[in-house]
């Protein structure tokens, strides 16, 4: 899905077609009419991102009864739009800084004392779910070899992973808790980007920072007032291994879907393949 396409699919649901891009990745996301609207890829031969989008408003809606910070859908359930999952949400004040890792913590820490919802289910964290749909839609742009190289990762880490001991009770988690999906505004830090939220080990929430720190340049004073703000580190924990693996896995194939179209998103996962291949877990990986 490209910004045109998306920009069709916001005119056919209504909205202003001259609306403000915010972000182009999984979805395409507008400010609209004063409102921001979410455009997922077409979902025709994918009926789990329709589920997807409808589960992140239903998330949306729990935290917000249970008093957890987090971005407010303005509209109840999702529209399907010539096959695009279309969402739409309040829109979030200006930030009044950037996010520090710290702000992430005590979000994490309220996430995590809940119970799973009583009105409709949380999945798995299906981390390594996306990576055939990404290998597909990367196509002959990239080597054979690496898909075929990433599709063995995949199934040995998700072997790997399921006889994981946990330290952390299991339970409900963010899923792709990083400090860009936080919003410090005027009242403080709220969480944004519900679409990955799930139950399983609440280890999947912290192993995201430490892959930060190791991969993107996460500064480590930062990434220890992370650790000292949650209480814990989770590299202390033996698992934490297998959790990075997969993530790393999963974000080598979702790079690999942007490649067809866009030259630097190619560049960057030969780096990221060959940093795999190569076992160095400090090879720097980029955006694109």
């Amino acid at each position: 899905m490209d910004e045109m396409r998306a920009r069709e699919v916001l005119t056919a649901a209504g909205f202003s077609g001259a609306a403000e891009l915010l972000a182009l990745g999984e979805n395409a996301v507008f400010g609209a009419d004063g409102l921001v609207v979410k455009v997922g890829r077409d979902a025709t031969g994918h009926p789990e991102l329709a589920a997807r989008a409808e589960r992140e408003v239903a998330v949306a809606e729990w935290l917000a009864a249970s008093g957890v910070p987090a971005v407010r859908a303005a509209e109840h359930g999702m529209r399907l739009v010539e096959g695009h999952p279309v969402t739409v949400w309040h829109r979030l004040p200006d930030p009044v800084r950037p996010t520090e890792p710290c702000d992430l913590a005590p979000l994490l820490s309220r996430v995590h004392a809940l119970p799973a919802p009583a009105d409709f289910t949380l999945p798995r964290r299906e981390l390594l779910g996306g990576v055939e749909r990404w290998l597909t839609l990367a196509g002959d742009t990239i080597d054979p070899d690496d898909a075929d190289y990433l599709r063995g990762r995949r199934d040995g880490f998700a072997t790997a992973a399921a006889a994981l001991t946990p330290h952390l009770p299991p339970g409900p988690i963010h899923g792709d808790a990083l400090p860009r999906n936080v919003h410090v505004g005027p009242e403080g830090p709220v969480l944004v980007d519900l679409e990955t939220f799930s139950t399983d080990l609440r280890e999947h929430d912290l192993v995201v920072l430490a892959l930060s720190r190791d991969r993107y340049g996460l500064d480590p004073a930062a990434y220890d007032a992370f650790t000292a703000a949650y209480g814990w580190d989770v590299r202390e924990w033996e698992g934490c291994t297998v959790l990075r693996g997969a993530r790393e896995t999963a974000s080598c194939a979702w790079v690999a879907q942007h490649a067809p179209a866009n030259p630097k998103a190619l560049t960057e996962f030969r780096r990221r393949v060959a940093s795999l291949r190569e076992g160095d877990p400090e090879v720097r990986w980029y955006p694109f």
